[in-house]
């Protein structure tokens, strides 16, 4: 049984501008599928290689899969589709399968626009993944895939979703095959060393309305913080990795977690650094803690700040307050760790004021960086289907959080681009002449300024913020974001909306973890305990 598995080439301008990043998917389905025997595995990663279509059919040519996987998020599904149909169309006998956030819950729409695609992963994929290629291997395909949990297939012209699989329950029983990734490619900019995004724990405690993973993983589990170590430990001695960045969207929600994670990390005296995404109140809360995680090699954390007035994080239930961010950002600053502030704009009621206001808030917080990001709503969310008819673009190819996707009310999309540019460009340049080079030794004074070596060669490039595709120079003159407007919204009652899950909780607490953000949704310790 030959699989090959590829990642589609698609490039934004955003994230990537740090380097490239090894997907990790296909390391977890390649370990699942060799533990149930199936070693004859290839990975193309046309992402980092960045390979047109002409070279994807060379190697395409080369190769006699029985299988051909894929994965996509919501901006590369277009690129993954059109891969598979090159697979179909050389290899007309192998299975064409899709996985990934955006086909689980779009799967009738992407069956109905690829129907050369063969079967739809729906959720985690690493046991599903085993008992699709079992039923292939064992000629029970396609006669039987009904009985296979977790899928979605087009029979005719019906498309058919089998129940949902269970979660991964053990997750220490996940073993991940990291010697599938070519590890030279995967270079972290701002260290120019090997990086890593292994991952704490899958899914969310809680529920908000614009976010999709704790849709997508349904219920909230975390490992041992020892196997997380294991893992690292592994990634740096057989792989040579030198940073990294853990994978989970708040992994101090379980702060008992956290915590026995960074003790883990300083006994064994590893000397890596790595980076989080974590939430203002965790970090007022862990005031006290934030020398240890220091001392653990934490050096990079970006806050969900989401916005600098009042109005607009009341909007987005943070329960924070301006206040708070600064004092969060402050408190990392004093304890040696770089800090980022994260802003979300480009909402209906975004104005050439409301972004300066961001600006002037970046300037008084004093993070060490700054990101504005386009507010993107998911097309599978809650809060897509509640703004409605607000919502004008449907091309996903452009949901990348670097492409105004919403139209602000009192301003057009490119000018939204040039004020969020204009926010860069002064941010940044005061940075690189009176903060980076000043910003003490050591460390996290290295640290900064590879970030800014990250972002002036993306600059230079002008592959920051997808720039040199938009034609913007400057100014909103000529600017073109390219929207395919033959793109139109996926029926409503074609959208898998709802998802189940697993939480046990009762009583008064289960109202309080329906928003997001801090206060009083923060993790109670009798719940992360239950959570392990």
């Amino acid at each position: 049984m030959r699989i090959l598995l590829l990642h589609p080439n698609y490039h934004s301008g955003g994230a990537e501008i740090a380097g490239n990043w090894p997907p990790a998917w296909v390391a977890y389905l390649a370990g699942a599928l060799k533990a149930a025997g199936y070693g004859d595995i290839r990975f193309v990663d046309a992402m980092t290689n960045d390979l047109s279509e002409d070279q994807i059919r060379k190697i395409l040519n080369e190769e006699k899969p029985d299988v051909i996987g894929c994965t996509a998020i919501t901006p590369s599904i277009y690129k993954a589709e059109r891969l598979l149909e090159i697979a179909k169309e050389i290899h007309p006998n192998a299975v064409t399968v899709l996985g990934g956030i955006h086909a689980t819950f779009m799967y009738n729409q992407v069956l109905a626009e690829a129907p050369w695609i063969d079967a739809i992963v729906r959720g985690e994929g690493e046991e599903i993944i085993v008992d699709l290629i079992r039923a292939i291997d064992q000629g029970r395909w396609p006669q039987c895939r009904k009985d296979i949990k977790g899928i979605a297939y087009r029979d005719g012209e019906q498309v058919v979703a089998t129940p949902a699989a269970p979660t991964v329950k053990n997750l220490d029983a996940i073993s991940p095959d990291w010697g599938v990734l070519q590890w030279d490619k995967y270079i972290y900019i701002p260290m120019n060393k090997r990086v890593a995004i292994p991952n704490m724990a899958r899914g969310c405690p809680f529920t908000c309305s614009f976010c999709s993973q704790w849709k997508f993983w349904r219920d909230y589990r975390i490992r041992d913080p020892k196997k997380v170590v294991d893992e690292i430990e592994t990634l740096i001695r057989d792989h040579d990795v030198g940073f990294f960045i853990l994978a989970d969207e708040e992994p101090t929600i379980n702060k008992k977690k956290f915590v026995a994670f960074c003790e883990e990390l300083i006994r064994r005296d590893l000397g890596i650094l790595w980076g989080i995404n974590t939430r203002v109140t965790d970090i007022l809360r862990d005031e006290d803690l934030l020398p240890l995680y220091r001392k653990a090699g934490l050096i990079h954390v970006s806050l969900g700040t989401e916005a600098a007035a009042q109005l607009q994080l009341d909007r987005f239930n943070k329960e924070t307050t301006v206040a708070q961010n600064k004092k969060a950002i402050q408190l990392l600053r004093n304890a040696g760790i770089v800090v980022e502030a994260q802003f979300i704009v480009g909402l209906e009621n975004e104005t050439r004021e409301t972004l300066e206001e961001t600006y002037r808030m970046a300037m008084d917080w004093k993070p060490d960086l700054a990101n504005w990001s386009m507010f993107t709503p998911w097309p599978f969310s809650d809060l897509f289907r509640e703004l409605g008819d607000k919502v004008e673009v449907f091309d996903y190819d452009k949901y990348n959080f670097v492409t105004p996707i919403m139209k602000p009310d009192a301003m057009d999309r490119a000018e939204l681009l040039d004020r969020v540019m204009h926010n860069y460009r002064r941010f940044y340049m005061r940075k690189a002449l009176f903060s980076y080079p000043f910003a003490g030794t050591g460390a996290r004074r290295r640290y900064l300024l590879g970030c800014l070596k990250a972002f002036l060669k993306s600059g230079f490039e002008r592959k920051f913020y997808d720039l040199g595709r938009v034609n913007y120079w400057g100014s909103k003159t000529g600017v073109d974001f390219q929207f395919d407007k033959s793109r139109t919204r996926a029926e409503m009652n074609k959208v898998e909306w709802k998802t189940s899950h697993n939480r046990k909780l009762k009583g008064p607490e289960q109202a309080e973890i329906m928003a997001c953000g801090g206060g009083k949704e923060q993790m109670a310790e009798d719940r992360a305990t239950a959570a392990e």
